[in-house]
């Protein structure tokens, strides 16, 4: 019987799976259709006024340009804009869709060119790289290995009988929970190197690296990030831990194994299961967490949109949240998945 459920529960998945490529497919092969008519460049900017027209012109023959373009492809929309400087200045906009060029000076047009701006300048798609989400998802994927590791030592530690070992982990757990990451991040990146006389986190780079602000920056915030994660993962290893029948641990022992070999051989390894939902849920909390590194100049998803935003035009974090609930929507599609397959109640 337990055989035939698994059976029927491969295929389950891999009936869900099938549709969401199906549909994912049939998302992309819609938007290459609108791609093929889309307006080439030279098109939306052939659109430009006669007046804007004649002071392209003139910028090309003077160093000094007054004329601000910017042109963005999002595959199967583009966008064009035109700003002029000076005493007379002017601005003008375009969207580009479905083989027609539509004015985005105002109304729903100059939403949908704001949109595909704002997307595009957060994205990075000038440099073809996805630097936000990138560096969003690195620092949370890392955080979460590296705090789940140190956890299982924290967790063993604190329901450890001996008081030198269990003091300690307790204390380290209620430090790190029961302050808000943001200062602990700011402790860890600004706090440290008062203390420490001639050491700054730049330096653990070359001088001559341009980016050594930044690395250093995102160094630090992997160490306060994988601090934090490591005392929240530590209660739910703990918890995983000690949800398993007692019986198990004296079976252990029964077998002539000592402490160590019935937590590593018998134990920790049922914990497996219980540990997917709530680590799966970790992650998902601590991707949005990731949006705290901007207090210290990381350029994540979050800065990115912060930095856009500048000029007042705030229309610039709707594409973040976005982008955000589409990396967590991922996510939370993946840990389900996961978690169904090693369900404790199969």
């Amino acid at each position: 019987m337990k055989k035939a459920l698994s059976f029927f529960d491969v295929r389950k998945w891999e009936k869900d799976t099938k549709i969401l490529c199906i549909v994912i497919l049939a998302i992309f092969l819609v938007m290459s259709v609108f791609a093929i008519f889309k307006p080439s460049e030279a098109d939306m900017k052939a659109q430009a006024s006669e007046a804007m027209q004649e002071l392209l012109k003139a910028d090309e023959s003077r160093a000094y340009k007054s004329v601000i373009t910017t042109y963005n492809d999002l595959y199967f929309i583009n966008y064009c804009s035109f700003v002029s400087e000076g005493a007379n200045a002017m601005s003008e906009r375009y969207v580009g869709f479905a083989g027609q060029v539509f004015d985005a000076s105002e109304g729903t047009t100059k939403v949908v060119g704001q949109m595909v701006n704002y997307t595009y300048r957060m994205l990075g798609c000038g440099q073809s790289v996805l630097y936000g989400a990138k560096l969003t998802l690195f620092l949370t994927s890392a955080s979460i290995v590296i705090g789940l590791f140190f956890s299982v030592f924290l967790a063993l530690g604190k329901i450890s009988k001996h008081k030198l070992i269990s003091v300690p982990c307790s204390a380290y757990i209620f430090f790190f929970r029961g302050t808000p990451l943001m200062i602990q991040m700011f402790v860890i990146y600004l706090a440290v190197p008062g203390l420490v006389p001639n050491f700054n986190w730049k330096g653990l780079f070359s001088a001559n690296d341009p980016d050594a602000v930044f690395k250093g920056a995102f160094v630090a915030a992997l160490i306060a990030f994988s601090l934090n994660t490591a005392a929240y993962c530590a209660e739910i290893v703990r918890a995983a831990i000690q949800s398993i029948d007692k019986g198990q641990y004296e079976a252990g022992k029964a077998l002539g194994m000592n402490h160590s070999q019935v937590m590593s051989k018998v134990i920790i390894p049922q914990t497996f299961r219980r540990l997917v939902p709530p680590v799966a849920n970790e992650f998902i909390m601590l991707l949005k967490d990731a949006s705290l590194v901007f207090v210290i100049g990381l350029m994540d998803i979050t800065t990115i949109s912060k930095s856009i935003s500048m000029n007042g035009e705030y229309l610039v974090f709707v594409p973040a949240l976005v982008i955000y609930l589409i990396i967590t929507a991922f996510f939370t599609f993946l840990f389900g998945k996961i978690e169904k397959k090693f369900s404790v109640y199969e």
